[in-house]
């Protein structure tokens, strides 16, 4: 069996970008070794990936020296382990898994891009995250964007020549399971408890958000847009599921003290399992600032949900404007409040967005479909590797 390397900086990546992915491969002939940073998922993924988790430290911040010593440590690990295949997602892990499968000589180096936090960063920080990303891509064999937006980023920022690039089958990195995210699958009963939870009735209008709590997600111009509306909506409630990280990309202390007051915004934290919100929701707001090439979107899809998303790379391909959803400039509260008041209000559009939205996303992007196509990439890596 070829061992092959999944990279992430952190295990809730392996958890969440690449689900069921490694069980896929290791049923084709390869033998997958997660390798990624410690952290609350580590335990969970290794079961839900069926594959072995080794940690290397490393930091979603600039740090030099931890970074030598992760560059150190992933070295180490390809010349004890010998992978045929390293595949690296998120930054940190790019230029770790990139430039020490080099460095070690492991033959094949796969990165997938799947959102650049550089995009949002000026000055020395940007130069410093520029020249980073174009190491990374220089010790790449391959470089894999997940939209054919951010794949015309990389070249219009010449990080490497457009022979490296490829965008799998119509953009993701991972596809979709749509059998899994299905109200289908969910038991009503549950979805009920959980809306008397929640003091959701049917009168309610609810737009649900899922994701970090940071400011680059818009969650500033998101709250502020639905607390304008509710003025002259006052059935629309907000639920938003995901973590608060004030750390790295704070959102303002009036954001936060909107979310902890106001009764009609329900808070529920992170959540392994977000079908259930998904399912009792009535579209989905998702005002990012930057993307790769987001689940969310796909995921509400499939639950026939509308979706208003930002026009930025990944979530304009997903949507089409008026078909599926509707399409904003990002950070503009009155864009938001805009398009969140015309779901409310034109029933037409409404129902023509939610008819389409679960069939647009299983004839682009089901989830089996890309597996084959990433299977048959690294059998093409590997073939051409031994000529």
């Amino acid at each position: 069996m070829a061992k092959l390397f999944r990279v992430t900086t952190v295990p809730l990546s392996l958890q969440k970008l690449i689900t069921g992915q490694l069980p896929f491969m290791r049923s084709k002939g390869f033998e997958p070794l997660m390798i990624s940073a410690d952290g609350p998922e580590a335990a969970a993924v290794v079961v839900e990936q069926e594959s072995e988790h080794v940690i290397v430290p490393m930091t979603r911040k600039v740090t030099p020296l931890q970074d030598l010593r992760s560059l150190w440590a992933f070295y180490r690990l390809c010349k004890k382990h010998k992978p045929e295949i390293i595949h690296s997602h998120t930054p940190k892990a790019g230029i770790v898994g990139m430039l020490g499968g080099k460095l070690a000589g492991v033959p094949v180096r796969l990165h997938t891009v799947a959102g650049l936090p550089l995009m949002e960063a000026t000055g020395v920080k940007r130069r410093v995250l520029d020249a980073v990303e174009k190491l990374t891509y220089a010790c790449a064999t391959k470089v894999y964007p997940n939209s054919t937006v951010l794949k015309d980023f990389i070249l219009d920022s010449s990080y490497c020549g457009p022979d490296k690039v490829k965008v799998i089958g119509n953009g993701s990195s991972n596809g979709i399971n749509t059998n899994f995210f299905s109200k289908d699958a969910l038991d009503a009963e549950a979805l009920q408890k959980l809306r008397q939870e929640l003091d959701i009735t049917d009168s309610d209008f609810l737009f649900v958000f899922i994701g970090r709590i940071v400011k680059d997600k818009g969650i500033q111009e998101l709250v502020k847009a639905f607390t304008s509306s509710q003025q002259k909506f006052p059935f629309i409630k907000l639920l938003l599921v995901g973590p608060l990280e004030q750390d790295l990309d704070p959102v303002d202390k009036q954001t936060l003290l909107e979310i902890e007051q106001n009764p009609t915004i329900l808070s529920v934290g992170y959540q392994n399992e977000v079908r259930p919100y998904l399912a009792i929701s009535n579209a989905l707001a998702f005002p990012s600032y930057r993307e790769g090439f987001p689940n969310v979107p796909m995921q509400a899809g499939c639950f026939n949900l509308p979706s208003i998303v930002t026009d930025i790379n990944g979530c304009n391909e997903i949507i089409v404007e008026g078909e599926n959803g509707l399409i904003i400039p990002p950070k503009s509260v009155d864009a938001l409040q805009g398009a969140m008041e015309r779901l409310i209000v034109d029933k037409e559009l409404y129902a023509h967005l939610q008819s389409n939205a679960r069939k647009m996303i299983i004839e682009r992007y089901e989830q089996r479909y890309f597996w084959e196509l990433l299977l048959e990439e690294y059998r093409e890596a590997l073939k051409g590797d031994s000529k």
